[in-house]
């Protein structure tokens, strides 16, 4: 900047600065909102990205200049400031100790997830002709690449919490149905009932998958949440049939009138149980953070409630429990 030329043309420093900002980074102008749980994106008037380069037309661009006492005018940006082209140092970008360049992106519309980003981006790279001069990047779902030798794509950012989320909330549902299993093993003292009365957990998923396709629902952390949550109240649901049907057993019923008397008694407090929890869960089906644990409640529910009372018992004739007494119904004609 010429500090001659400024007071010459009576040009404040500032508005020298302001205008340069505005040439080579553009000027806000407002915000775009997209939507209810998203961030407004920001409105930027700039220029191309092929024109910022110095020539003689962004040589001409107006700045405010006091030309004359009490009279506001412009000159032009050249008049006060003086251009000299040097070569820039390269930058490089580290990222752990390790060479990378990093590239940032966010999706938006129908697919969000940023699964589905990944995918299409592994389809373009498998589309290209890869070469030894030039090989195709391997591909790092999470951690570090083991070696420097070879290009390696790595995907942090928002697909790192999903995967981190996701992977411990698995290991926590996997460490809660070694417990269950261990509790109902030393209730009924068989390895067998555990098992039958496990059965109903993964037909939630039949309920949760249809609830989110219906309400074009993302399965995000908190539909986890509500698909951990609900394999407790599926277990206590077939405890209440598994228990009624050995207890029949041991008073020496036949099977069939057994189970048929399992699932007429004990669907009423097993339906009492999935309708409170649903009435809980649907106040909060509208928000836009808690929408997945509600969608997967409810649905959940729906679809284990109704299948519980069908799978237990077909599940229990199947494995023939060997730690209760079997009594054969009685055919016609026998004394």
């Amino acid at each position: 900047i010429d500090q001659d030329s400024l007071e010459y043309f009576r040009v404040q420093q500032s508005d020298v600065y302001n205008t340069i900002q505005a040439l080579f980074e553009g000027v806000p102008i407002g915000y775009s909102h997209r939507g209810e749980g998203r961030d407004p994106a920001e409105i930027r008037i700039a220029l191309p990205r092929g024109d910022l380069t110095w020539t003689e037309r962004m040589a001409s661009t107006p700045v405010p200049a006091n030309l004359l006492p009490g009279d506001r005018g412009v000159v032009e940006l050249g008049d006060v400031i003086s251009v000299t082209h040097e070569v820039g140092s390269y930058p490089i970008f580290r990222r752990n100790g390790r060479f990378a360049e990093m590239v940032m992106a966010e999706m938006a519309g129908d697919f969000e997830a940023p699964i589905y980003g990944m995918l299409a981006v592994q389809e373009a790279l498998d589309a290209r002709p890869w070469s030894e001069a030039v090989p195709r990047p391997e591909i790092s779902l999470y951690g570090q690449p083991a070696s420097d030798a070879t290009p390696t794509l790595l995907w942090e950012g928002e697909w790192e919490v999903t995967y981190v989320t996701f992977r411990d909330m698995g290991a926590a549902f996997a460490v809660a149905i070694l417990a269950i299993y261990v509790l109902v093993v030393a209730q009924f003292g068989s390895f067998r009932v555990p098992l039958i009365i496990l059965t109903p957990v993964p037909l939630t998923l039949i309920g949760i998958v249809f609830g989110h396709w219906l309400f074009s629902a993302a399965f995000t952390a908190t539909s986890m949440i509500g698909f951990i949550a609900l394999a407790g109240i599926i277990v206590r649901n077939s405890i209440l049939l598994v228990d009624f049907i050995r207890n029949g057993a041991e008073a020496g019923e036949p099977l069939r009138e057994t189970l048929l008397r399992a699932g007429a008694i004990r669907f009423k407090p097993i339906l009492l149980t999935a309708i409170a929890a649903m009435i809980g869960a649907s106040v909060i089906l509208t928000d836009p953070i808690f929408q997945g644990l509600a969608i997967s409640l409810l649905f959940g529910l729906v679809s284990s409630t109704l299948l519980t009372v069908l799978v237990i018992p077909a599940i229990y004739v199947l494995f023939k429990d060997a730690s209760a007494p079997y009594v054969p119904a009685a055919k016609n004609g026998d004394d």
